[in-house]
């Protein structure tokens, strides 16, 4: 985790102060790229998004990573688009059971030297979007990072690790496990059946809704928490109290679904935490 977030602190500053000046760019350019090779399952795949771009992970029953990436840069002439189009991109770093994909551009600072010495520093704020399709195998451990963008992930049966700074995410869970942290946006989770074979799910967001959806008769510990402003929309009628005279609050629920057991944790700093039973009509 640690390896992506300093370059996209650093690149979300750097778009923002762009934005500031006021820059518009006249021309755009969309490149795309795509890779195909071998990887077993169990192995780990590390996703590094760029600050502004999409990333939508399937699991399939091929021993194989699908990738196809959608590079869209913006500058005011073909010269600058041109100049943009030799930095912007991604790196893949492979080694036996693991596989690191980088996204690449103006904002990271050391890349840029190597590359590019001569960058001009009018390009560095240049509009630059990045979005992924993977198809990975089934059982495969993940860990994204994100920027601000859209994100799905399903059919993937490992653990999963997400970091993402402002998302509109969906993630059905297949197995394995789930830690993830958002800083904002409207996220969805999903457990499609009630033999979910998922060890723990633990998600939280600073700011924006998390939707949940449950099946009906899913053994599980649930703890949902909204710690300021916000509530909680218990609409999933299988939960009932962990201790017997304890009750539900528009802030907090400490509850069990049919005979307990898994862990799911949830939690909201500020916004609305609803909790459904799966198949039912999204609002």
């Amino acid at each position: 985790m640690k390896i992506f977030n300093p370059i996209l602190a650093a690149a979300l500053s750097v778009i923002f102060f762009g934005l500031a000046l006021g820059q518009q760019a006249a021309l755009k350019r969309t490149i795309a790229k795509t890779d195909k090779f071998d990887f077993g399952s169990g192995g780990t795949i590390l996703i590094g998004g760029y600050p502004s771009g999409s990333i939508a992970v399937e699991g399939t029953q091929k021993d194989e990573i699908e990738l196809e990436a959608e590079i869209t840069i913006e500058a005011a002439t073909e010269s600058d688009l041109d100049r943009l189009s030799r930095v912007v991109g991604f790196s893949l770093d492979e080694t036996s059971g693991r596989v690191e994909i980088v996204s690449l551009g103006p904002q990271n600072r050391r890349y840029l030297q190597k590359i590019d010495p001569k960058f001009p520093k009018a390009l560095v704020a240049s509009y630059v979007r990045i979005d992924y399709k993977l198809k990975v195998p089934r059982y495969s451990d993940l860990q994204i990072d994100g920027g601000k963008g859209t994100l799905s992930v399903k059919g993937v049966d490992g653990n999963i690790r997400i970091n993402y700074l402002d998302a509109d995410g969906t993630i059905e869970l297949t197995g394995g496990s789930l830690n993830a942290l958002f800083g904002s946006g409207q996220v969805t989770i999903s457990i499609p059946t009630r033999s979910w074979r998922g060890r723990l799910a633990d998600v939280q967001i600073a700011r924006g809704n998390l939707d949940i959806y449950l099946p009906a008769g899913l053994n599980a510990d649930l703890d949902a928490t909204v710690l300021k402003s916000g509530s909680i929309e218990n609409n999933f009628p299988g939960l009932v109290p962990r201790v017997r005279k304890a009750e539900f609050s528009p802030q907090a629920i400490s509850a069990k679904s049919g005979t307990g057991g898994i862990p799911l944790k949830f939690m909201v700093g500020e916004g609305r935490l609803r909790i459904c039973t799966y198949g039912a009509r999204k609002k």
